[in-house]
Protein backbone atom coordinates (compact mmCIF):
# COMPACT_ATOMS: atom_id res chain seq x y z
CA UNK A 1 0.00 0.00 0.00
CA UNK A 2 1.49 3.38 -1.37
CA UNK A 3 1.35 6.16 1.51
CA UNK A 4 -1.36 8.78 0.45
CA UNK A 5 -0.50 12.25 -1.46
CA UNK A 6 -0.16 14.95 1.28
CA UNK A 7 -3.25 17.55 0.46
CA UNK A 8 -2.59 20.59 -0.98
CA UNK A 9 -2.22 23.43 2.00
CA UNK A 10 -3.59 27.07 2.11
CA UNK A 11 -1.31 29.05 4.36
CA UNK A 12 -3.89 32.46 5.25
CA UNK A 13 -3.35 35.10 8.02
CA UNK A 14 -6.09 34.05 10.58
CA UNK A 15 -5.69 37.69 12.53
CA UNK A 16 -6.82 39.28 9.11
CA UNK A 17 -10.33 39.33 9.91
CA UNK A 18 -10.84 40.11 6.15
CA UNK A 19 -8.88 37.12 5.22
CA UNK A 20 -10.55 34.46 7.59
CA UNK A 21 -14.26 35.77 6.31
CA UNK A 22 -12.96 35.20 3.11
CA UNK A 23 -11.30 31.53 3.51
CA UNK A 24 -14.39 30.54 5.76
CA UNK A 25 -16.49 30.98 2.71
CA UNK A 26 -13.74 28.73 0.44
CA UNK A 27 -13.65 26.29 3.77
CA UNK A 28 -17.89 25.63 3.38
CA UNK A 29 -17.10 24.77 -0.68
CA UNK A 30 -17.63 21.48 -2.09
CA UNK A 31 -14.29 19.95 -2.15
CA UNK A 32 -12.55 22.42 0.85
CA UNK A 33 -12.33 18.93 2.59
CA UNK A 34 -9.56 17.97 0.50
CA UNK A 35 -7.50 21.28 1.14
CA UNK A 36 -5.32 21.13 4.52
CA UNK A 37 -6.17 25.22 6.14
CA UNK A 38 -3.48 26.44 7.96
CA UNK A 39 -3.58 29.74 10.08
CA UNK A 40 0.17 31.24 9.77
CA UNK A 41 -0.79 33.51 12.47
CA UNK A 42 -0.88 30.48 15.04
CA UNK A 43 0.48 27.14 13.60
CA UNK A 44 4.29 25.77 14.54
CA UNK A 45 6.93 26.23 12.34
CA UNK A 46 6.58 22.32 11.82
CA UNK A 47 3.37 23.32 9.91
CA UNK A 48 4.87 25.90 7.44
CA UNK A 49 7.88 23.60 6.41
CA UNK A 50 11.62 24.47 6.04
CA UNK A 51 11.02 27.08 3.04
CA UNK A 52 8.18 29.28 4.42
CA UNK A 53 8.83 32.07 7.45
CA UNK A 54 6.02 33.04 9.38
CA UNK A 55 6.57 36.32 8.22
CA UNK A 56 6.36 35.44 4.85
CA UNK A 57 3.07 33.19 5.36
CA UNK A 58 1.51 36.15 7.36
CA UNK A 59 2.45 38.44 4.27
CA UNK A 60 1.07 37.14 1.57
CA UNK A 61 -1.12 34.09 0.84
CA UNK A 62 0.52 30.97 -0.13
CA UNK A 63 -0.55 27.87 -1.37
CA UNK A 64 1.75 24.19 -1.22
CA UNK A 65 0.12 21.97 -3.94
CA UNK A 66 0.38 17.87 -3.08
CA UNK A 67 3.70 17.94 -5.18
CA UNK A 68 5.31 20.26 -3.06
CA UNK A 69 5.62 23.23 -5.03
CA UNK A 70 4.50 26.35 -3.09
CA UNK A 71 2.68 29.44 -4.75
CA UNK A 72 1.75 32.83 -3.72
CA UNK A 73 -0.35 35.80 -4.13
CA UNK A 74 -2.68 35.95 -6.76
CA UNK A 75 -1.32 32.16 -8.43
CA UNK A 76 -1.90 30.91 -5.20
CA UNK A 77 -5.94 32.06 -5.45
CA UNK A 78 -6.23 30.70 -9.14
CA UNK A 79 -4.63 27.25 -7.47
CA UNK A 80 -7.13 26.96 -4.81
CA UNK A 81 -10.30 28.19 -6.71
CA UNK A 82 -8.75 25.04 -9.08
CA UNK A 83 -9.32 22.69 -6.27
CA UNK A 84 -12.47 23.66 -5.69
CA UNK A 85 -15.29 22.79 -7.92
CA UNK A 86 -17.53 25.72 -8.00
CA UNK A 87 -14.48 27.86 -8.62
CA UNK A 88 -12.51 25.76 -10.85
CA UNK A 89 -13.96 27.50 -13.97
CA UNK A 90 -12.46 30.82 -12.63
CA UNK A 91 -9.24 29.23 -11.71
CA UNK A 92 -8.71 27.88 -14.65
CA UNK A 93 -9.12 30.89 -16.97
CA UNK A 94 -7.59 33.43 -14.52
CA UNK A 95 -4.74 31.33 -13.67
CA UNK A 96 -3.22 31.76 -16.86
CA UNK A 97 0.17 33.57 -17.32
CA UNK A 98 -1.55 36.38 -19.00
CA UNK A 99 -3.98 36.89 -16.55
CA UNK A 100 -2.03 36.54 -13.39
CA UNK A 101 0.41 39.40 -14.75
CA UNK A 102 -2.85 41.45 -14.51
CA UNK A 103 -4.20 39.83 -11.38
CA UNK A 104 -0.97 39.69 -9.17
CA UNK A 105 -0.86 44.07 -9.02
CA UNK A 106 -4.36 43.96 -7.99
CA UNK A 107 -3.63 41.90 -4.96
CA UNK A 108 -0.38 43.84 -4.13
CA UNK A 109 -3.24 46.95 -3.81
CA UNK A 110 -5.21 44.52 -1.52
CA UNK A 111 -2.11 44.05 0.75
CA UNK A 112 -1.02 47.99 1.26
CA UNK A 113 -4.54 48.25 2.46
CA UNK A 114 -4.48 44.96 4.30
CA UNK A 115 -2.40 46.04 6.93
CA UNK A 116 -4.63 48.42 8.63
CA UNK A 117 -7.11 45.51 8.89
CA UNK A 118 -4.94 43.21 10.35
CA UNK A 119 -5.25 42.39 14.13
CA UNK A 120 -1.81 41.98 16.29
CA UNK A 121 -1.89 37.90 17.29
Amino acid sequence: MQPKDPLPTLYYDGACPVCTREVAMYRRQHGAEQVCWIDASTCSAEQLGDDLTRSAALSRLHLRRADGSLVSGAAAFTTLWQLLPRWAWLGRWLGSAPLLRVLEPGYRLFLRLRRSWRRAP
